[in-house]
Parts: structure tokens; sequence; C-alpha cells
């Protein structure tokens, strides 16, 4: 039995046809969406269809699941029709939104009722944005929903908004999903979007499934929920190193972190995903490789040749503005530049060190409520980077162990299209790959020198 799982990701759409029973590899497949943080929701149906076409079609697949990127606003009209292009995760338009939703009934209020504090990614702001300025728009909306619910609603192509499903793990980054309750919070609708009276996604439980074409819908999953599913990651720390860096471990409970550092998502299992998520990761390295004029292979040569600490030379990450800390309209910065550290080899050091520094506050933060890894597991692109691989160990303070290269989010996906396929009360027990494991001590003065330079951005913090 054949089984397939789908990563609608920011930058791509993959797809994994797997054995349903040992997880296999038998088919694959990969298609682009096009860059920008507003983009036509037409774009993934096309590119899935193209992935599709690439793995071999689904003719011969019992039951298939979408995972994919959190948070984005899709809005559609009472005929189904897209109301305007989504906003994704990354679009920190709805900053000002978000500081505002917070300071009408408080950041606690929100961690109580959500497990999240909102700040621009969360998709209650996209809607609070909307209402203010697209207000014509904003009549027009009969049901939000997010980009992997509006990919398996177009994939079972009744055309009626309500057979919209979602799941716990991409509901609860909405801004108005109590996970812990398993209900809606209207309230908070209506807070953001001005009214309440619109259809959202029905919530699936983790192997329930609804029909499609031919074979069973999971209900699929966020991306990082569907990470810690493909990897069988259990309780362990991971950090992912792609477009955003996110940093998560399996909890037992929502969390409910005032602060706004630890988001209280849930998992794709009926558990919880506590997780702190930067804006700027792999996109890091691409920037230092077009400011050097190098690959990424050259990259990760020079920064390895580097001494640790690159010589006092310190890149602070914020090149796309930042959630953690929440300072959307901050910009990077380097610190330490002397005539003796100007070097490419010091500066592509210090981009990889500032990259990872970024990600070592999520684990702190997770540390601070009880969760202390004894090594981190570490995935992404840039977790491809020899340099990354050598480096973290070093900036983490604790060993990493690099699993062998792979769709994580997809296999997660066909992970939970083979529960919904098999049944039972857990998904099947897929054996793992190779993986490989890195050591270091840790970069004297690292971390401080890093923390120094970036509380020089801490009055610019909103704390309404």
């Amino acid at each position: 039995m054949l089984v397939a799982g789908v990563d609608s990701s920011t930058q791509a759409c993959k797809i994994v046809i797997r054995d349903a029973e040992s997880g296999e590899l038998v088919r694959s497949g990969r298609a682009s969406h096009p860059d920008g943080t507003e983009v036509e929701p037409k774009h993934w149906w096309e590119a899935l269809q193209r992935a599709v076409d690439e793995a071999g079609g689904l003719d011969d697949v019992a039951a298939l699941s979408v995972a994919g990127q959190q948070h984005g606003m899709v809005c559609l009209d009472s005929s189904g029709e897209v109301v305007r292009p989504a906003l994704l995760w990354n679009d920190t338009r709805s900053a000002p939104a978000a500081a505002a939703l917070v300071a009408e009934i408080g950041a606690r209020a929100w961690a109580d009722a959500t497990g999240t504090v909102p700040v621009a990614s969360i998709t209650v702001t996209k809607l609070r944005w909307l209402a203010e300025h697209e207000p014509a728009n904003a009549a027009r909306v009969a049901a939000v929903c997010l980009p992997h619910d509006w990919l398996t609603w177009k994939l079972r192509g009744t055309g009626s908004l309500d057979d919209l499903v979602t799941d716990r793990s991409d509901a609860s980054g909405t801004g108005y999903y109590d996970a812990a309750t398993g209900e809606y919070r209207r309230d908070l609708l209506r807070l953001g979007l001005g009214r309440d009276d619109v259809v959202l996604p029905r919530v699936l439980g983790p192997a329930e499934s609804v029909d499609g074409p031919g074979y069973r819908l999971g209900p699929g999953a966020g991306d990082n929920a569907g990470a810690a599913l493909g990897l069988g990651a259990g309780d362990d720390v991971i950090v992912s190193l792609g477009t955003s860096g996110v940093v998560s471990a399996r909890g037992e409970r929502q969390g409910d972190d005032p602060s706004g550092t630890i988001a209280g998502f849930a998992d794709a299992t009926g558990a919880f995903l506590p997780i702190v998520v930067t804006l700027n990761a792999a996109r890091v390295l691409d920037a230092a490789c077009r400011l050097l004029g190098v690959d990424h292979e050259e990259l990760s040569r020079l920064a390895l040749s580097a001494p640790p600490g690159a010589e006092g030379l310190t890149l602070v990450p914020y090149l796309e503005g930042e959630r953690t800390p929440n300072l959307p309209d901050s910009t990077g910065a380097v610190h330490g530049l002397t005539l003796g550290n100007g070097t490419p080899d010091n500066l592509a050091r210090a981009a990889v060190e500032g990259m990872l520094s970024g990600q070592k506050v999520g684990i702190d933060a997770l540390a601070d409520v009880g969760v202390r890894p004894a090594a981190v597991r570490l995935i992404g692109g840039a977790a491809r980077s020899e340099a990354v691989r050598r480096i973290a160990p070093t900036v983490f303070g604790v060993p990493v162990v690099v699993p062998e290269p792979g769709e994580y989010v997809a296999d997660g996906a066909a992970r939970q299209a083979a529960w919904v396929a098999l049944g039972g009360d857990q998904p099947p027990a897929w054996e793992g790959g190779a993986a490989e494991r890195f050591e270091g001590s840790p970069s004297a003065g690292l971390e401080e020198r890093y923390r120094e330079a970036a509380e020089r951005y801490l009055p610019r913090l909103d704390r309404g």
C-alpha cells in the first residue's frame, strides 16, 4: 500500500510517495513557488500538480496528507474564490496590528487563550490588517483558511466552504484557536477581522480523514509539526534552519508564555509543540555569499578557516526584521569590525555564528521552561553546510546530531497518511535513516558578545 505526503513550503512544493508499512521511498517530485511574502494561492495548486506529475501521479495511492507553511492568510468569498493574494507568515506589514491586538487585551490574556502572543506572522494580525487597510476585501470574506487547508480543500474538489478542514497543529498558529480545549475562539477572530460570521475549517483529529478523489485525505499539519513527525523526534529538541529558524520540542501541555518568545502550538499526534521562531536563518548565509561573491561551499570553507569568534567580528542577523525578539522593522548589523579582522573568512564565520546565535535564543528559552537537551537535532537546508554542522555545537553548547538530508515535512505528512490508511493508536514506526554527530567546545565569550550586540536593538522593542 502506498501513501503520499506533500510539503507546500514557502519556496516549493515537494511530494514523497512511500510504502505505508515500511516507509520506504518509492518516488518523489518537486516544483518551485514564486518568491514574495504575498502570493496568489493558485501558484501553490499549480506547483502541486507539477510535483505530482513528476512523482508519477497518484493513481496507486491509498491516502495523502498535506503539510505546509503556517499562518498564511487565505480568504475566500461566498463562491469559494480567493479574495486577495495570501499574506504569508513572513509578511511583516501587520506588525502594528499585532501590537494593537496585544495592547487591547494584554499579552497574558492572549497566552492564556491560545498559547501564543500575536506577532506579525500570526493569522489574526493579518486579518486585522485586512480589515483596516482593505475594508472592501474584508467585507467579501466568507471563509478564512490556511495554505495547507486550502490545498486539501482543492484536492477534495467539492467547492463547498463547509468542506474546509484543518488540523490542530496549523489551527494553533492562527491566534484564534485554543488547542487545549479544541475550540475556536471566535471572540478573538472578531478582534482581528471585526466580525466572526465566517466559515472556519473543521479541525480533524490526528488520524481522522475525509474523502479525496480516489484516496483518503488526512488532516495535514503545519510544517514544524510535520517535520517532527517525519523525524520521529519524540521529545528531542529540533533546530530547523530553513527560510526561518525554528527551535521546537514536544510537550504534554499547551504553553502560555506571556513574553511571546515561546509559541504554544500543537503537534500532529495530539500533544503540543512549543516553538521559538526566528525570521532569519538560511538566507543569512545566502546574503553572506552574495556579499563575498562566493557559493555556499566556498562560504563554508572560509568560515572554517577563521578562528572561533571571528576575531571579534559579530554579525547580528536581523536581515528581514525579526520575530524573536519582536523587531519587525530591524535590519542586520556588523559590530567589532577592525582593520585586523576585516577579512572574508572572518565575515563568513561571523555570518554562520550570528545565524546560529539567533537560534540559541530559542534553545535557551525552552531550557527556561525545563527543556534541557543532551543534544540537538539539526535539520533544514542550512544544515547541509559543513561549517554550520561543525560550528553549531560551539554555539549551542551541546552536541548536534544531523540526520541524513531529507524532506522531513513531506515525510511527516506521508507518515500521517499511513496512519490514516493503516489505522491504530499511533503512527507507524518507520525506521529512521543514518545520522552524524558533531561535538565541540563552546566558543569563549561568543554568547556574551552576541547578546551585547543584539541588546543594542532592545530600546526599539514594542512593549505594548
